[in-house]
């Protein structure tokens, strides 16, 4: 059943009242026009519960504004949602320049993290799949019992003459009175030579959820800072501060027990929001996305906090095969993934999502 208005509706109660279910819940495609974010084909979802986001198969089937009851939950750079047709794969600025964040940046999927120079070739920071649209884009909307589900799917590919030929093959999925989404992605091999595979959900969590008040929630069973990070600062990297001028990025790698439902929770959470605080849950099966970094840039402008399921951690592809850790995939070969991003709205529901600190 949906709950939507404080109550529960079957599908026959929900048809008796509404001719159309997009007066309450839709999957509504478009194509933005202005600026650099021309030509970018875009799907707007709502659910009906105040929870709304939107999908750019344009931009690698990632995920731009998210909002809850009008409050935003991520964040959104002062780049703005740009074109892949303005994109270069270079160094680092290559992706700053087009790094709209929005509530998910996927990165991958021969490699994340810092540029680096692996058997020869150049690769850019944090890859190139976000940069890339989507083909065989569908929206659909179908009961499945008394649950009305809203789904969006595409395949990104990465492929190249003489290299690679991946496809990440994603459904992001809601349903009518949902404040979660979840994405189902499969990396295939579609070449006859093994290849590399990195992949990192870069999820950006903005203002007012990231705010001085806020603290982030998690079964943590370690914490330390990225090499570049003071060590000290670790202690207190669930604690948040002001925008502040002159603030250097930190990272932190962080280990996540799994909860009763199989996966791994973390949440950012403001208590000062509504009547109980309201929050960001991302929660990731661990089997397929072992690592978690925490992007903590409390910046003027830049002020946001990345929470970041990942294959490995952000330091490179290069870095990666040199300890011996670089995950490939075979010819052929597949691998599922499975990662949640919903709305904690309350102490209670927070207890029970990641059963506090």
């Amino acid at each position: 059943m949906a709950r939507i208005y404080g109550r529960d509706y079957t599908k026959r109660e929900l048809c008796q009242r509404v001719g159309d279910l997009s007066q309450i819940a839709d999957a509504r495609r478009s194509e933005l026009s202005d600026g650099k974010a021309k030509g970018v084909e875009a799907v707007d979802v709502t659910t009906g519960s105040g929870f709304a986001f939107t999908v750019l198969p344009g931009r690698g089937m990632d995920l731009a504004g998210a909002s809850y009851g009008g409050a935003s939950l991520g964040y959104l750079s002062k780049v703005g949602v740009a074109s892949p047709q303005f994109f270069r794969e270079d160094g680092v600025k290559g992706f700053l320049d087009g790094f709209f964040a929005g509530l998910l940046t996927t990165c991958g999927l021969t490699h994340m993290g810092s540029p680096s120079v692996d058997e020869g070739r150049a690769l850019g920071l944090h890859g190139v799949i976000s940069n890339t649209p989507a083909e065989e884009v569908s929206v659909t909307r179908a009961w499945v019992g008394d649950e009305y589900v809203l789904t969006v799917r595409g395949t990104v590919r990465q492929a190249s003459m003489f290299g690679e030929n991946l496809a990440l093959v994603r459904e992001i999925s809601t349903c009518l009175g949902s404040k979660k989404l979840t994405i189902r992605d499969r990396v295939e091999n579609r070449g006859f030579a093994p290849q590399p595979l990195m992949l990192l959900y870069h999820i950006n969590i903005g203002f007012p959820v990231v705010d001085a008040s806020s603290t982030l929630y998690g079964r943590e069973t370690a914490a330390v800072a990225r090499p570049g990070t003071p060590d000290a600062a670790a202690a207190v990297h669930r604690s948040f501060q002001d925008p502040t001028p002159g603030y250097a990025e930190q990272c932190f790698y962080i280990d996540h027990a799994t909860g009763p439902d199989g996966l791994a929770h973390a949440c950012l959470f403001n208590p000062a929001l509504g009547a109980d605080g309201l929050g960001v849950s991302v929660s990731y099966d661990k089997s397929t996305l072992p690592r978690f970094t925490e992007w903590k840039m409390m910046g003027e402008q830049e002020y946001v906090v990345g929470l970041e399921p990942g294959t490995w951690i952000v330091e490179g592809r290069a870095e990666a095969r040199k300890r011996g850790e670089l995950s490939v995939l075979a010819p052929g070969e597949s691998r599922d993934f499975h990662v949640e991003i919903g709305v904690v709205e309350g102490r209670e529901e927070l207890e029970t999502r990641v059963g506090g600190r």
